[in-house]
């Protein structure tokens, strides 16, 4: 590549580092140590999964937004009909909208941990804040001042793979394919936290945002394996390998002070404060991006303006922030709730991806490559598979009795498998009649 070519390209590129700024977030470090801790490097086959596998789902949804120059919303309304549109909302509002409150209940709580008073009240001043900050314009400097905390605790993480690097042979080991018994939920997890459907939608409309259209596409590639393959790989795989060397297979709970031990080497004493700092970092910037998917998706399928400049935007942003402090009165440890509202994100994703391939294929213009296009159908494969085994195992839990939660997610997961499947058929159905417009597939 030429250097002024890469000069351009890294100067203009920023869409994608916004959707891995919210997978690099309190739910995926969540992920990350859960597997590191519940099972040592066996997972490490998943963490180097996660990265390549976000940046084709990134890529997908980058292609159509450069194709359309709209919104996904937008799109499936036009191509498939409103039922799909809502569906699709209601799918990203469900998933993004649990995320939100364990999001804010892990800040609050940790909020509570390193300054005192009340997690709640934490909860409620966060929320305000969040409100305020969001809906007058302001959140943008919380956000720039937590990501330049988390880059910093990401750092030490990776100081620490260098003064205690990791088992090769055993890391070697976990490179190997393969769930061990309990770990379905996790294992969904860690690929939710890079493959999802909140990523998904959000992306066709920054890259709209940004102003690109179908000659951008390169740069749109550039930017993606950038911010997915390179900085969140290197996210990812810096915190399991530190979790899972200093505390795989010691039976320990997946804890915030617990994986705290991990970065003693380098930190000593303060090795829990900064790791709590990384988590509120990672929360407070991932909450503004997240609050913003909801309001968003609502407002465009109703055909508001997508800005704050639209009373009735404002307003819906604002309510959605405000709401969010219910999280900080939810009971339990936010380390494994987090976890489990990922593999929830990950079982509304596969629907998301039908709809990004089926509307490549429906859109006028080029074709997405072959290549491409055959990475989008074998991660449609590996997330619906990795979801239903997360979901079978949810279910397994009902037959020793009833509980709301896990019957909630079951159900999701049906009715979403259930349309993910009818727009198969559809495909199926007018590639045989040949009522799909013929196009050649790009170079």
């Amino acid at each position: 590549m030429a250097l002024g070519t890469l000069r351009h390209r890294l100067s203009e590129m920023g869409p994608a580092w916004l959707a891995g700024a919210i997978a690099a977030g309190p739910a995926t470090i969540s992920a990350l140590v859960a597997a590191g801790v519940g099972y040592g490097y066996d997972l490490l086959w998943v963490v180097v999964l996660s990265a390549p596998a976000g940046f084709v789902s990134v890529l997908l949804a980058a292609r159509l937004g450069t194709l359309t120059e709209q919104g996904i919303v937008r799109t499936v309304e036009e191509r498939l009909g409103r039922w799909w549109a809502w569906l699709l909302v209601l799918d990203a509002v469900v998933v993004a909208g649990i995320a939100q409150l364990l999001i804010m209940k892990g800040l609050a709580d940790v909020s509570a941990s390193l300054f005192g008073f009340d997690a709640r009240l934490w909860g409620v001043l966060w929320a305000a804040v969040l409100a305020i900050g969001l809906a007058g314009g302001g959140y943008r400097v919380a956000e720039l001042g937590a990501k330049a905390v988390v880059s910093g605790v990401v750092l030490v993480f990776v100081a620490t793979l260098v003064v205690v690097p990791p088992d090769v042979g055993a890391a070697a080991a976990g490179l190997v394919p393969m769930t061990p018994p309990g770990a379905a939920v996790t294992v969904a997890g860690v690929l939710g936290g890079a493959v999802h459907i909140t990523l998904i939608t959000m992306h066709t409309y920054t890259t709209r945002a940004r102003g690109w259209s179908a000659d951008d596409y390169d740069l749109a590639r550039f930017d993606a394996g950038a911010s997915m393959l390179v900085a969140f790989g290197l996210y990812s795989l810096a915190i399991f390998l530190v979790v899972a060397g200093a505390l795989g297979g010691q039976n320990v709970p997946p804890e915030a002070a617990a994986a705290a031990q991990a970065l003693a080497p380098v930190a000593g004493p303060a090795a829990e404060t900064l790791f709590l700092v990384g988590i509120l970092g990672a929360a407070v910037s991932t909450l503004g991006g997240n609050t913003i998917v909801p309001p968003f998706l609502v407002a465009d399928t109703l055909g508001w303006e997508l800005s704050v400049s639209d009373d009735r935007y404002r307003a819906l942003l604002a309510g959605t922030a405000l709401v969010s402090a219910a999280g900080a009165f939810v009971g339990g440890n936010f380390i494994p709730l987090l976890v489990q509202a990922l593999a929830l994100g990950l079982a509304g994703t596969p629907f998301a991806l039908a709809l990004v391939l089926f509307l490549l294929y429906e859109t006028p213009g080029r074709l997405p490559s072959r290549l491409l296009t055959a990475a989008g159908v074998i991660l449609l494969g590996v997330t619906s598979v990795t979801a239903a085994n997360s979901v079978r195992s949810t279910a397994m839990g009902l037959r020793e009795g009833f509980a709301l939660v896990p019957a909630f997610v079951v159900a999701f997961a049906t009715v979403l498998g259930i349309a993910t499947v009818a727009l198969l058929g559809l495909f199926v159905r007018e590639l045989v009649t040949g009522d799909r417009t013929a196009r050649q597939p790009a170079d």
